[in-house]
Formats: structure tokens, sequence, C-alpha cells
């Protein structure tokens, strides 16, 4: 890992992205690729750097091991994380709703004081209890439950979660950044997503025309960000060539990533930087 960059990487996404939350430690840092003491040592440096600069900084504390996800819990509370959140275990998985809670209220207890995100990612971690039932009680199981991190195709599961919770104040955050505008209509309060790492700054000017009920120029930041993010798809899309289009874009070198993930290829940058640069956005830029 090479935190030096992390001053560097805050400024870029505030100034030039509009960027002012972090999701740190997820999928798209490869959380579960690092050590316990380098997901310390990138969360102490999120929080430190971003100090007067971003609004929230929320640190992503799962693990497979429940004492490791309580460990980093209580660490995040104690550098004063805006928020934790934690996936589902992915090996030895939860089979229903009571054994994933308490699971998670194992952790959130560790950091009692510390707003609570449930990560919702079924495609990756293969556990596919609905969010629906999961929020059945869940306050009282879970008095610093904050919300869901809701990274799933899952639309209909979704907007039962808001319809029902209404009066609870959760916050749902979606996770799939080519159905944005869709979760938006549903209701979602925010979104975590690794183009906005690099397409935060058009994001932003699609929240703001939805806000302005302009849907056709909505539809068009999201179609475009679709546009882009279904050829590079098509070329095989993931961490690694996620990492490389911030690099060509931002200036900042974000490394490879971590084995088993491999690095992308020469191809991929060159074909991925074409098709970007040729997108008219809507602001002309």
């Amino acid at each position: 890992i090479n935190p030096s960059v992390i001053g560097q990487y805050v400024d870029y996404l505030v100034s030039e992205q509009n960027i002012k939350n972090i999701f740190v430690n997820g999928t798209t840092g490869e959380g579960l690729s690092l050590s316990i003491q380098e997901r310390k040592q990138l969360a102490e440096e999120w929080v430190c750097q971003g100090k007067d600069k971003l609004d929230h900084v929320i640190i992503h504390v799962g693990a497979l091991s429940l004492p490791e996800s309580q460990e980093l819990a209580r660490h995040a509370a104690a550098i004063g994380a805006s928020a934790i959140a934690v996936i589902a275990p992915f090996f030895f998985k939860p089979t229903n709703k009571d054994e994933l809670v308490a699971f998670l209220q194992k952790v959130a207890s560790e950091a009692p004081e510390v707003p609570f995100y449930y990560y919702h990612i079924p495609p990756l971690t293969g556990v596919k209890i609905r969010v629906e039932e999961l929020l059945i009680g869940i306050k009282e199981r879970i008095p610093t439950f904050q919300g869901v991190k809701f990274s799933d195709t899952d639309l209909l599961d979704f907007a039962q979660c808001i319809n029902k919770n209404e009066g609870e104040q959760f916050e749902f955050l979606y996770g799939v950044d080519e159905q944005l505008l869709g979760a938006l209509a549903i209701g979602a309060d925010g979104a975590v997503g690794s183009t906005y790492n690099y397409l935060g700054q058009k994001t932003n000017l699609m929240l703001q025309a939805f806000s302005k009920l302009d849907l056709v120029l909505a539809r068009r930041y999201q179609f475009l960000t679709g546009e882009f993010l279904n050829f590079v798809m098509k070329l095989g899309f993931g961490v690694a060539q996620t990492k490389a289009v911030m690099t060509f874009v931002s200036g900042i070198p974000m490394g490879p990533p971590r084995p088993p993930l491999v690095g992308a290829s020469e191809e991929f940058i060159v074909k991925a930087r074409g098709k970007l640069d040729s997108i008219m956005w809507p602001d002309g830029n």
C-alpha cells in the first residue's frame, strides 16, 4: 500500500470531482485482500488527510474473522471515523436473518457511539438474505444502525426497504453505479461506487438535474456513464481496471491490484482512455 498519495487523492476528489464523502477499505479498495494492520493504516491516513476537507469518512471493517472485525471496529471508533460498515461473512455464511444480525451486532457493539451500516453485496458474498427482511426489528438489536450500502441490482428489495422504513430514517446508499438514476427515483439517499472516483463531477451534475426534475438531462448523464461502463465491461472490467482508469484520469498512481487480481493490460488502458475521451457530456467537457 502507498499511504503517501492519500492527501493528494483527497484534494483531487474534493477539487476535481466535488466528492466530500469517502468509503474506505471496501471492494474497490481491496479491503479484504489487506492485512488488519494495513487496513488500520489506511483508515488512519484517510481520517487524518480528510480532516476539515471531507464531510464523512466511512470505514469498512468487515472480515471473515469476527475478532478481527471487532478489532477494526474499535480502531475506527478510536480514530474518529464518521461511521463503520460491515459485509456479511462469505466463506462460512449466515443462512438466515437472525444469524446475520447476530454477527453484525457483535461488531457494532464494539463501537457503540459510531453509526453502523450493513454493506449488502450478494454478487461477491453469496449471502442473498433480503435487506427488507433484515431491517425488521434491527434497531432493537443494533441501536447504532444507520442504514445500508446496497450493492445489488434487486430494485424490488431496495424499493421495499425504502417503502417500509420511511419513519425509521435509515439511509439507503446505492452501489450499482450504472443504475443509480433508477435507485434515485425509488428514493435512494446517496451512492457509493467506484466510478465516482473519476466521474464524480458528472454524477453530481446528474444528481442536480434529478433534484430539479430535469429527467431528460439526468438520463443523459446516466446513459453516458452506462455507455462507458458497457464498453469497458466487454473488455473485462474489475477492480484492477478501475485503478488503471483512475490513474490516467487523475494522474495519481493507483498502483497494481493485489493477487489474485491481475493488473490492467496496456490494450485495455488505450481503449478505455479513447472511449472516455470520445464521450461528449452535456456540460461540454
